[in-house]
């Protein structure tokens, strides 16, 4: 069976390939190495690649991370790969997250609304798009098992030692941009956050032998 190259949407693409590698330090590229190492093994034995981006309330950096690493995974035709994301508590996905996927190129159309709304987040006219909701890490919406679990957050890492079904633990952690919520500097520092988060996401799939 042949694989069709994935199309990604053309702003979004255009953004990718604008991001610059080159700004992560040697020392943050030994924090992301374990990531890239599980992904090439898998890729090595032609199995699926499941990650699952895990923070406290899963309502901003683990959702970037989730939506980024799948659109990047496209990007680079690296297959087979379904990224999560989950809490160790659900509350919502912050609106200024979608803001800012939007402002990249995503497509995001709310589902349906409430205290945790559900939104569709597409990066191409072709693929599934990614369902984005808060929801804790055990929800029925993750993998029970053969799945690398991501700390994005250090409250999370410090407080799930061990992540149940979970194949390989790697914490890769991001300043929260919750801190500058209701300030002039809002914007500016989420899509801070997204860009570093999309470069670093860049960075591991970039080394990957397909």
């Amino acid at each position: 069976m042949t694989t069709t190259e994935t199309t990604l949407f053309k702003e979004i693409e255009t953004f990718i390939s604008q991001l610059d590698p080159k700004t992560i330090s040697e020392e943050r590229k030994e924090v992301l190495q374990p990531l890239t190492d599980y992904i090439q093994e898998k890729v090595n034995n032609k199995e699926a690649i499941r990650i699952n981006f895990i923070c406290t309330h899963n309502s901003r950096r683990s959702h970037l991370s989730q939506v980024w690493a799948q659109a990047i995974s496209n990007y680079f035709n690296i297959y087979n790969v379904t990224c999560y994301s989950g809490g160790t508590e659900a509350t919502a996905l912050f609106p200024v997250v979608a803001e800012t996927l939007s402002n990249s190129g995503f497509q995001i159309k709310t589902i349906s609304e409430g205290n945790n709304p559900v939104y569709s987040i597409k990066y191409s006219e072709n693929e599934h798009p990614i369902i984005g909701f808060s929801k804790k890490l055990t929800d029925d919406f993750n993998p029970k098992s053969g799945f690398a679990a991501i700390m994005t957050c250090s409250q999370a890492d410090g407080g799930c030692p061990f992540i149940v079904g979970a194949e390989k633990r790697i914490p890769i952690t991001f300043e929260d941009p919750k801190a500058f919520d209701n300030t002039p500097q809002q914007a500016e520092k989420y899509n801070e956050r997204s860009i570093q988060i999309a470069t670093e996401m860049f960075y591991i799939f970039s080394q990957i032998n397909a």
